[in-house]
Formats: C-alpha cells, structure tokens, sequence
C-alpha cells in the first residue's frame, strides 16, 4: 500500500497525464504511451469498494415497472432495498412501492427454499390486489448457494396461472452491478420478445430512465413538443401493457448507457430497432440529443422544431448560468456516480459554470466513456474506477474539492471532511434533467458550496 492506496488498484486509478502520485503512471488518460485505465473487472477484494452488488443492479432496473411485483428469494434483508426510499415517480400503479419475501431462515437453507418460493408466489395470487399479471422473482446469494430450481417454480407458476413470472438470477457475489443491469434487460428480452412481431409504428421507446423525480416526463414531454410519440418508456413509470408495445417503436434512444446499452444491441438484433445514446444533463446534452434523435427519424421538420425548442430554452436558461458562473467560479469538483456517461454530462455542466473537475469516478464506467472523460478534464485529474472511501477522501484533499457530487453512500464521507455535497443517485426529489434541471443543479451546487457553515466546519 502507498499513499493509502492498495497496490492492487493502481491500474485503476490514473490521471489525464498519467504522471506523479505513485499510482497509474503510465497508464493515464493521454496519448500515445498510455493505455487506459483497468476497468470492467470485478472488486479488488478488502478494497472495501463503493460499486453495488448483482442483485442491486437488476432490482434497480426492473423494479419501477409500476405494476409487477417483486418477490425476493432470499433472506429478509435483502428485501429492504426497494424503490420506496427512492425517487421514482409513477402516473398509475403503485404496487411497485411494496416488496415481497420469501424470508429464508437456517433450516430452508438446509432442505432447500423452492417450495417455501412456490407459497410465497400462491399466497400472493390469492391475496394480492390488484391481481397480479407480472411476477419477477430474484434469486439472492443464498439461493445461488444452495441450488434451488427457480426457473422450474416460475415456469410451473406461468402454467398454473396464466400470466408472466420470469425468473431473475442475481446472486449478488456472482459479478458487479453491471452483471445485474444485463440480467434485468435479459428479463425485460424474456417479457417482450413474445410481442416481436406486431407492425412497427413511429415513435420511440426511452430506455434507461427511472423517471426520479418525474425526470422521464420532462423527457417526454421535450420530444412529443416536437413531434415525436414515446411508445414506451423502459422502465421509468412503465407498465406491462406499455412495455410489450415496445417491439414497435422505431428507435430506441439511451438515456442511462450503462443500465440499457445491452438492452438497445439485443433489441437492434432481434428486432431490428435501431438506438442512439443521449443525456438530458445540462444545455450541450440537452441540445444534442434532442437534435441527435431527429436526425435518427430522418423527419427535416422535426429536426427544425428540436433546434428551435433548445434554442428558445437555452435562452432562457442562460441568465441563470451568467449569474451563477461569478460565485461558482474557479471552485473544484469531485465526482463520483454510478455510470460514465453521467459523469460525462457532469463535467461538461461544471465546465459550463467555470468549475474544473478535480477527480471523477464511476462505478460501471467503460475504457470508451473513460476516454471522453480525459478529452474533458484538465491535467493532473485524477481518474478512478470503482473507488473506495479511503481513495475518495485522500484525493478530494489532495486536490483540494470543494464539493462531491455523489450517491447516498458518498454522502456522510463528504461532511465529515468539510466537503459540500450534491445528490445525484436515485434518492433525491427534485429532477436534474433538462432544462428544468439545470437551473435546479446549478442552484444546488450554489447553495451547498456557498453556505455559511463551512466557515465555521473548516475553522
């Protein structure tokens, strides 16, 4: 260990120029001699990392489907993590909000939980309102454990009722978060595949928003302004009758890569529906995804109405930026978010507000978006990958931060070192997208890094 740092992780973690620190010479952001920063790769184990585990990363992709249900084939405590203590918001259902157990203890450990499974998934057909038409049952790191035969419980529930229960392996030790996005799409492939073959329509399907704060309606709303249906919406306030209409769109545009990438590329092969990247963090994102998904419909008039919606909107959000931009800046930012495209549209809106990024991480960043990341950030920015607290902190005092732009993990550790900090994950109210984002962020940042109580936290 050097510097506080796990010898094990030092290829994971560079800077633009690979240079100084003791850690990733060489293999910095730049050119030439250098080759990129480790990534895609499980955990170094006692790192003690900040990534989510397999089992996280798919509930968090299905679980805003409003009307499914969600039995979790585990241990108790595995089901506390639902989306109820989290931001998405639904127009219609809200059986999504509840979370259902199989409540494994010692002795189903010992003689096996898939008949303890198959109760659990009767008792809800019997009791539960409205009647269920979507099951996804998730089987936890014990089950992965002990063996127990999911597919064949769900397949006999299927038969025995009539409606939809896919099984979702996700032992949690099995892989990363990342691991579990891609198990949540292949459920989301097993639910509308069956549908492949209805007439294609104009219109999209948004993937990888989970409408928090009502983010996915401000998303909606900018492209049915220009003359653009959303056909579904995968899986922000979605439903079942939504979701199987989404073989029919005729573009599928990503809004959280990390989560829905895969997704996009099954559907682009087994359907044939193309798909596009896009973020609606900040006024250069906005702007060119709403250009970019016109120019992919290939419809002139409603690429003339894209550019004049970002025009008029960007007017009207500028006097915020000008305004801001005096007391922001200068100041220095960390960043540490779940995916690199987000931190991506990160730095691009901190650049926006004269605010130099000083270290920024992720948890399921990829070589490409790592790349972009070194294209934006100025020299000697440090560069990490599936960071750890300890990390965290000794580089946000070495470069000075004012303020961590994380989730609720990265949170306490902000405080407790004088650090000003903004929640971008899952639990806060407000949206960030947009251009009604963007005055909501920047008024954000303004307030935690200028409130008065770091004069008297810092001494």
């Amino acid at each position: 260990m050097s510097n506080g740092i796990l010898v094990e992780r030092r290829a994971s973690i560079v800077d633009k120029c690979g240079s100084g620190h003791g850690y990733g010479k060489g293999k910095g952001q730049g050119t030439g001699k250098n080759k990129g920063i480790c990534c895609e790769r499980e955990s170094v184990s006692g790192a003690v990392s900040q990534r989510a585990c397999v089992y996280c990363g798919a509930r968090v992709v299905l679980n805003p489907i409003t009307d499914a249900y969600h039995i979790v084939h585990g241990p108790i405590g595995c089901a506390s993590y639902t989306w109820d203590i989290r931001g998405s918001l639904s127009s219609g259902s809200s059986v999504y909000r509840n979370s259902f157990s199989t409540d494994l203890r010692e002795t189903d450990i010992v003689f096996g939980g898939a008949t303890k499974l198959t109760a659990a998934i009767d008792e809800l057909m019997a009791k539960a309102k409205p009647r269920p038409q979507l099951i996804f049952v998730y089987a936890t790191c014990i089950v992965g454990v002990i063996g127990d035969d999911v597919e064949a419980v769900c397949r006999e529930a299927e038969r025995t009722y009539g409606i939809r229960v896919i099984p979702v392996k996700a032992p949690g030790f099995s892989g990363t978060k990342s691991q579990g996005y891609k198990l949540a799409c292949e459920a989301i492939m097993a639910l509308i595949s069956p549908h492949k073959e209805q007439p294609r329509r104009f219109g999209v399907n948004i993937l990888g928003d989970y409408n928090l704060a009502g983010e996915m309606w401000i998303i909606k709303g900018y492209l049915e302004q220009i003359g653009i249906p959303v056909v579904a919406t995968i899986t922000g306030d979605a439903s079942l009758e939504k979701l199987i209409e989404a073989p029919a769109a005729s573009l599928n545009i990503v809004q959280c890569a990390g989560s829905a990438a895969y997704l996009a590329e099954r559907m682009q092969e087994e359907m044939g529906i193309p798909y596009i990247k896009v973020s609606f963090f900040g006024v250069e994102d906005t702007t060119t995804s709403l250009i970019n998904v016109a120019k992919a419909l290939g419809k002139p008039d409603i690429l003339g109405r894209a550019r004049y919606l970002a025009q008029m909107r960007t007017a009207e959000v500028m006097p915020t930026i000008e305004k801001y931009r005096s007391r922001l800046g200068g100041k220095r930012a960390a960043i540490f978010v779940g995916g690199g495209f987000k931190a991506i549209s990160l730095i691009r809106q901190f650049n926006e507000l004269g605010i130099s990024t000083v270290v920024v991480g992720t948890q399921t960043g990829k070589k490409d978006e790592y790349e972009v990341i070194g294209s934006l950030v100025d020299d000697n920015t440090v560069i990490l990958d599936d960071a750890n607290p300890a990390e965290l902190e000794h580089f946000m005092l070495e470069k000075k931060a004012d303020i961590l732009v994380g989730g609720v993990k990265e949170r306490p550790l902000a405080y407790k070192l004088g650090v000003a900090f903004c929640d971008h994950n899952h639990e806060r109210k407000h949206p960030l997208v947009g251009f009604e984002g963007i005055e909501n962020f920047i008024k954000e940042i303004d307030l935690s890094i200028n409130s008065p109580v770091w004069r008297y936290v810092r001494g």
